[in-house]
């Protein structure tokens, strides 16, 4: 049975009532659970994050029974085997209202390397149990990062673990809305039919053999009209934590409002892996000329380090 508690975010247990693996790289979990019917936004979902916590490797469930507003802060205090392990992940879309409330998730599953939340949705059956962490109808909660503003030029780019998120925004775009997508998956079998705006053009890039995010590089780089090789990124270049919104920096820094730039009415949101994100951001803003408050950048992930719950 689920667990619901009335707290300022929807804490509740959550069943997959259904499970389509949609590619090599992606499978889609519909979840259903009693306190879905309270989760809601002030406006569109566009790129809303959520957290879901899975098992572990046992089968062990983190409880929510009587959890109060500290929950959330005391979950990692715990030990591993009694908590199990945190995922962030994109709401794809949300099904049906009230009690039918559903909430869909594509996941990022690479066979023997996804970690604790790939390889659970990976043998997800209907049935299987996790906790969900998502908006509550009303009450503030962050982790929406794109926004539309009015006569932008759009560029949303991506690699895997960003495709969703992506596809979530293209799929809620207005039909006037103009610009165009980039999303590189890792083979071709990923490529995936999209709804969007006549008016923003969406190409997918199959990795293959070729190092991450180079393609996407330089489709990017050449949509802008000044192609280029993608610049080789040290480790030690890599902000594990690079965020940088319109709005807000991980590094602290202050953000000006947009003074026109190369391109006044472009509107970026680029997310994926940390390398990737760190080499477009530093062509488009150092070289480029782009305007930093025009941009999203978010480092999803970083090659070769765990994720962090």
């Amino acid at each position: 049975m689920s667990t619901a508690v009335a707290l300022p975010m929807v804490l509740a247990e959550v069943t997959v009532s259904a499970v389509e693996r949609l590619s090599p790289s992606f499978v889609r979990l519909v979840l259903a659970g009693e306190g879905l019917a309270d989760i809601g936004v002030d406006g569109p979902w566009w790129d809303q994050r959520f957290k879901l916590v899975v098992p572990t490797e046992d089968g062990v469930l983190t409880s929510v029974e009587d959890a109060d507003e500290t929950w959330l802060g005391t979950w990692a205090d715990r030990p591993v085997e009694e908590r199990g392990h945190m995922r962030t992940y994109t709401v794809r879309s949300v099904l049906g209202t009230g009690a039918d409330t559903r909430v869909v998730v594509d996941v990022v599953v690479h066979p023997g390397a996804s970690g604790p939340g790939g390889d659970w949705a990976a043998a997800a059956v209907v049935g299987s149990r996790a906790v969900a962490l998502l908006p509550r109808r009303g009450v503030p909660f962050g982790g929406i990062e794109f926004t539309n503003p009015p006569g932008a030029d759009l560029l949303l780019v991506g690699d895997e673990s960003a495709v969703p998120a992506v596809c979530a925004v293209l799929e809620q775009l207005p039909d006037d809305a103009t610009g165009a997508a980039f999303l590189e998956v890792p083979v071709a079998e990923d490529i995936q039919a999209v709804r969007r705006p006549p008016g923003v053009a969406l190409t997918w890039l199959a990795r293959g053999v070729r190092a991450h995010g180079e393609a996407l590089h330089e489709a990017v780089l050449a949509h802008l009209g000044a192609g280029a090789p993608a610049p080789e990124i040290a480790v030690d270049e890599v902000d594990p934590d690079l965020w940088e919104t319109p709005t807000w920096s991980s590094s602290g820094e202050p953000l000006e409002p947009a003074s026109g730039g190369a391109y006044p009415q472009l509107h970026a949101w680029i997310a994926g892996e940390s390398a990737m994100v760190t080499g477009l951001r530093r062509h488009l803003v150092r070289e480029l000329g782009v305007d930093r408050s025009q941009v999203a950048f978010m480092g999803y992930w970083r090659r070769g380090v765990a994720m962090r719950s």
